[in-house]
Parts: C-alpha cells; sequence; structure tokens
C-alpha cells in the first residue's frame, strides 16, 4: 500500500479534506486529517469517519494508521 493511495481514498470520501499521509514501511502509516465534517465531533467519531473511507483496507493492507484530525479552524490555531 502507497500513502498517496490512501491520501486519495480519504479525499474522496470527506470531501474538502486536506490530507497528508506517511509511512516507510508499506503497511504502518501515519495520516494528518483536515476536514470541515469533522466540526463537533470528538476524536474517536472523526477516526471513525476516516477508517469509513478506507473500509476493508483497514486491517488487511493497512495494518496500522495513527491519526491526527483537526477541523480547519483548529488547524489554523495550532
Amino acid at each position: 500500500m502507497q500513502p498517496e493511495r490512501i491520501k486519495t481514498l480519504i479525499e474522496q470520501g470527506l470531501p474538502g479534506a486536506r490530507v497528508e499521509v506517511s509511512g516507510a514501511d508499506g503497511v504502518h502509516f501515519e495520516a494528518r486529517v483536515i476536514a470541515p465534517g469533522f466540526a463537533g465531533k470528538l476524536p474517536l467519531a472523526r477516526h471513525r469517519m476516516v477508517y469509513a473511507t478506507l473500509g476493508d483496507l483497514m486491517g488487511g493492507a493497512i495494518h496500522a494508521l495513527a491519526l491526527t484530525t483537526l477541523t480547519p479552524d483548529e488547524a489554523s490555531h495550532g
């Protein structure tokens, strides 16, 4: 699995999201996702939204995904 593929899937599933994905070994990844749709949602709900964009890849081709999830406002103040 390539980081760029994960980035594309998340962006397609969360319209308006800005996504950065890194991971050198092809199974463990880190992603920073900034999406307006995260507003008013707790971190667990945000993570579930991201996982939903990846479907069956989670736990399969993607062994682990460390997430940072922010709204655009949070990202501009952080």
